[in-house]
């Protein structure tokens, strides 16, 4: 019964969202209430959940979008994105070059910058790369976007992946190769070739976007200003995880490193390394660096902050309700009826550990709470069987990304952010989400036959 009101609840979202063109937040929060009432909980429990939801889900990433979506105006505002997509494409004449360049240039991006912050940073370069090379802007996206959601969802430093190494415990040195090894391939079959082949003819839509590119400036910044403004936050996280890896080596991944040699600092590092104290400084640096590099006055740029900020609410509030959406069906015990019946399949191990992440990513749509929820779930599978444990994890982690829909928060930052409709969001970012994830298992299986 959990599972068909659950296909029930999925299915009025989409008839009100896609067939009468509700407002999403409108539609998440109905649908939430309703769902909360047709599982059994009272109505106490039911607003009370809508409440934790809400805050859980905000509590992680208001800050972060804010100053993600100031940084990523500032660039734009002062030409800085510009700058940067006319040296990855020169004229924009090789349009085959500007696909491939902007997923390179999203991956390494993603490595070190966890999900959200770099969406937020790469976007305006995505879009300026589309106007330069006259190509569609969804094309773009996902040619990028496909490389975030594979480092997000496969390689440490990001959440999942560290907390499921951590429950299996798996090697985290053997996660992150046997993770770029899957990752390679997954971000040019997911990207670039599925972006080529099926979205250079999606036509523009009329939606809003959420950030607006403006014309280029008279004297725009200098190429490695541009870059440094754009990167900063991503060099701060790298060079605090790098530098940590000689301050303290868990016995997990040692291997015979040399002892400790920058121990004095940590704290100054954990700051540093800090997704919220990164972009802050990104942010800070952008605006008076930018403004000195285009003769502007640093007052102005911070005069624009809110106009940066303002686009966010409806962003966030349509964010918020997904979370409460999400919060009702953990509450209400509808996650852990799913995976129980996932349980008693007789199969590979791999296959059962993506499974059940693909059905609680499908029921809950964020993938961070999918891939941890589904490593209690998968526990008992990590020396039941000569399966290898940080092979499990990445088949967790895939399974955790597959097939997002309306009650994930990224298929409405996409959304969102490129001004698509959500007809155009579903055979875009769905589609290239769930081929991230299958191509993921399919490399644990075959990397399973050799490790």
């Amino acid at each position: 019964m959990p599972i068909l009101i659950t296909l029930l609840a999925v299915a009025l979202l989409l008839l009100l969202i896609i067939g009468l063109r509700w407002h999403a937040f409108i539609a998440l929060l109905l649908v939430a209430i309703l769902a909360g009432f047709a599982l059994g909980m009272d109505a106490s429990t039911v607003f009370a959940t809508l409440q934790k939801g809400v805050g859980g889900t905000l509590g992680g990433i208001a800050i972060i979008l804010g100053l993600g979506a100031t940084l990523g105006g500032v660039i734009a505002d002062t030409g800085a994105a510009q700058v940067i997509s006319n040296r990855l494409i020169g004229d924009g004449s090789n349009q085959t070059k500007a696909i491939w360049l902007i997923g390179t240039v999203a991956f390494l991006i993603g490595i070190p910058l966890f999900y959200n912050a770099a969406f937020v940073l790469l976007a305006p370069i995505i879009f300026a790369v589309a106007t330069r090379a006259k190509l569609p802007l969804a094309m773009v996206a996902v040619a990028g976007v496909a490389a975030l959601s594979v480092t997000h969802g496969f390689l440490p430093p990001h959440p999942a992946p560290v907390f499921i190494s951590g429950e299996y415990g798996a090697d985290i040195g053997k996660v992150l190769l046997y993770g770029i090894l899957l990752a390679v391939p997954s971000v040019i079959i997911a990207g670039p070739l599925f972006s080529s082949f099926f979205l250079r003819n999606m036509p523009h839509t009329q939606e809003q976007s959420v950030l607006q590119i403006p014309e280029a400036p008279d004297n725009p910044p200098s190429f490695g200003l541009s870059i440094m403004a754009a990167l900063l936050p991503v060099l701060l996280i790298a060079a605090a995880a790098l530098a940590k890896l000689f301050i303290e080596v868990p016995d997990s991944v040692t291997t015979g490193l040399p002892e400790p040699s920058l121990a004095a600092e940590p704290a100054l590092l954990t700051v540093l390394g800090n997704e919220t104290v990164a972009l802050l400084i990104g942010v800070l640096f952008a605006i008076i660096m930018l403004a000195r590099a285009t003769q502007r006055k640093v007052g102005d740029l911070m005069a624009s902050v809110g106009k940066h900020l303002a686009p966010m609410a409806a962003v966030l509030l349509i964010i918020a309700a997904g979370g409460a959406f999400k919060q009702i069906l953990v509450d209400s015990g509808t996650s852990n009826y799913i995976v129980d019946q996932l349980q008693g399949f007789n199969a590979n191990p791999l296959i059962i550990a993506w499974v059940i992440a693909a059905a609680l990513r499908i029921t809950l749509g964020s993938a961070t709470v999918a891939a941890i929820t589904a490593a209690g779930i998968a526990l008992p599978l990590v020396g039941s069987t000569d399966v290898s444990p940080e092979l499990l994890v990445l088949a967790t982690g895939a399974g955790s990304l597959t097939c997002s829909h309306v009650n994930d928060t990224g298929f409405w930052l996409f959304k969102s952010y490129f001004g698509l409709t959500v007809t155009q969001t579903l055979k875009s970012w769905t589609v290239m989400e769930t081929l991230v994830s299958v191509i993921g298992l399919i490399g644990c299986l075959l990397l399973d036959l050799v490790v």
